[in-house]
C-alpha cells in the first residue's frame, strides 16, 4: 500500500507557519500556537476598528490647531463648513491644512 500522509501533520505545520515569531512555546506547540493565534486575529479585528477612530482623532487635532492659527476654535469652523455648504471631510481638510496652508487660509477667510 502507499504511504497517506496525515492531514493533522499538514494541519499543525500551517498553524506553526502562520505562529512564526511569536515567542516561545506560541511559536513551537501546536495547542499553544493556535490559541496565540486565535487571539491575535481578535486583536488585529478590534485593531481594524481603532484604526478607522484614531485617524478620525487626529485629523480633527490637526484642523483644530490649523484653525486656531487664524483666531476660530475648531466647532466654530466645522458649523460654518456646514452653513456655507463647504462639503470637505475632515480627512482632505486636515490634508490641507498640512500640505497647502495658503489653500486652507482662503477656506477659513470664506468661512468668516
Amino acid at each position: 500500500m502507499t504511504r497517506v500522509k496525515s492531514i493533522a501533520q499538514r494541519r499543525h505545520r500551517r498553524i506553526l507557519k502562520a505562529a512564526k515569531g511569536f515567542k516561545n512555546a506560541r511559536s513551537r506547540r501546536v495547542k499553544t500556537a493556535k490559541e496565540a493565534l486565535l487571539h491575535a486575529g481578535q486583536y488585529a479585528y478590534v485593531g481594524r476598528k481603532l484604526r478607522k477612530r484614531d485617524l478620525r482623532s487626529l485629523w480633527i487635532i490637526r484642523l483644530n490647531a490649523a484653525v486656531r492659527e487664524h483666531g476660530i476654535s475648531y466647532s466654530k469652523f466645522i458649523a460654518g463648513l456646514k452653513k456655507e455648504k463647504i462639503e470637505l471631510d475632515r480627512k482632505i481638510l486636515a490634508d490641507i491644512a498640512v500640505n497647502d496652508p495658503d489653500t486652507f487660509g482662503k477656506i477659513v477667510s470664506e468661512i468668516k
